[in-house]
């Protein structure tokens, strides 16, 4: 079973059969989601005995951790105070999403934290480019066009490296077993 982001609703109820899939994956969808616990017990419901649900999201921890040379969306929420919070109020944090996952009944829950390459600029100046284009970064839009300067402007005197640049996002990954 496929849930993306377009199917959101469809979430709380699938429209398939119990007991039919050996895994479900949700990338990026629980922030999204009001009903978590309806998530999850849709996504058991759906699954077959032993089989295996992974969730990959950012928890707020994922997402406030400092800036550096690669963690560019820590120096966003430095920068942006308003834009943290409002970030760290639309994820769940680990202990909710295990708790709510035990309730709708897995077991053998396991959490990984782990970096993935969002993209490899060859220069600083590229990297900037984006940023003032908003491009795959939704959070900017939040932003009029002098707050998005005025972030652009702290990025230019925080990133230390002029070559290249692999700018990175930290999720988590739970994965648990019905």
């Amino acid at each position: 079973m496929l849930i993306n982001k377009s199917w959101i609703t469809d979430a709380y109820e699938t429209g398939m059969g119990s007991e039919r899939f050996n895994l479900v994956l949700e990338r990026a969808l629980i922030h999204h989601i009001n009903d978590i616990q309806a998530c999850f017990n849709e996504a058991y419901r759906v699954l077959q005995e032993n089989g295996i649900y992974i969730i990959q999201d950012r928890t707020p921890d994922d997402c406030l951790l400092a800036g550096n040379d690669y963690h560019i969306r820590g120096y966003i929420f430095e920068r942006c105070p308003r834009l943290a919070e409002k970030e760290k109020n639309r994820r769940y944090n680990s202990q909710f999403v295990i708790k709510n996952l035990k309730v709708a009944g897995f077991k053998d829950i396991e959490e990984v934290k782990l970096w993935e390459v969002r993209k490899e600029y060859e220069n600083k100046k590229q990297l900037l480019k984006d940023l003032s284009e908003r491009t795959g970064r939704s959070i900017l839009h939040e932003l009029d066009d002098s707050e998005l300067q005025l972030l652009i402007n702290h990025i230019d005197g925080a990133i230390s490296v002029e070559k290249s640049i692999i700018e990175k996002d930290r999720w988590t990954v739970w994965k648990a077993v019905k």
